[in-house]
């Protein structure tokens, strides 16, 4: 086996983790947060949700 199919495999291996990655990443977004919340246009509302403390 030669040096550019080992790279070839390696390429391919690493394009499968990334995008096993993102849909993990998305899958997690998505449970976590709700839907009105991703999708507003005010800065920092995510943060303000993140950082809310109820005692």
């Amino acid at each position: 086996m030669d040096t550019w199919t080992i790279l070839e495999y390696v390429a391919w291996a690493l394009s499968f983790l990334f995008g096993a990655h993102m849909l993990y990443d998305m899958v997690r977004i998505d449970t976590t947060y709700d839907n009105d919340l991703l999708t507003s246009s005010r800065e920092g509302e995510i943060e303000a949700a993140a950082e809310r403390h109820e005692i």
